[in-house]
């Protein structure tokens, strides 16, 4: 990547509905030039797709929660097994499968404090494979937008 790539793929962090001609002239170049270039930062796979981000307390899940989950056996169908489980739970917004004590922290987005409660109680705790579960609530969460090469 180049710095022009890298200006690209900043700006469409930043805004992934920009179009192609004011990115084109905010940097200075032909507009099928930067069509190009996006092009092949997706077919590369450094553009991965792009989304909308949605409001959570607008969509009526203002609450977030992150919980820290303990499998066992930790063997790799085990691991595979509760991590498709948990893709499939509508409250969960991401997953980190880790080393250490535990095994997966769960980013979850709920209405309030009963449904959190009945997601860890009701879903969580009736699989026969969890051996640990923590429950943090989040009460704010920051996500850095552009991220730019190391």
């Amino acid at each position: 990547m180049d710095e022009l790539d890298s200006a690209l793929v900043r700006m469409l962090q930043e805004d992934g509905r920009r179009t192609n001609r004011d990115m084109a002239q905010a940097l200075g170049i032909a507009p099928s030039t930067c069509l190009e270039r996006i092009r092949a930062l997706r077919q590369s796979g450094v553009l991965t797709g792009f989304h909308a981000e949605a409001d959570l307390a607008a969509i009526g899940r203002g609450l977030q929660a992150v919980i820290a989950v303990r499998v066992r056996p930790p063997t790799r169908a085990v691991i595979e097994a509760f991590q498709s489980f948990l893709e499939r739970m509508p409250e969960v917004i991401s997953i980190f499968v880790l080393t250490g004590n535990d095994d997966f922290l769960v980013h979850v987005a709920v209405r309030d404090t009963d449904h959190l409660h009945a997601v860890v109680l009701d879903k969580l705790t009736k699989r026969p494979e969890l051996a640990d579960v923590r429950t943090s609530v989040v009460y704010n969460h920051l996500r850095k937008k552009v991220i730019g090469p190391a």
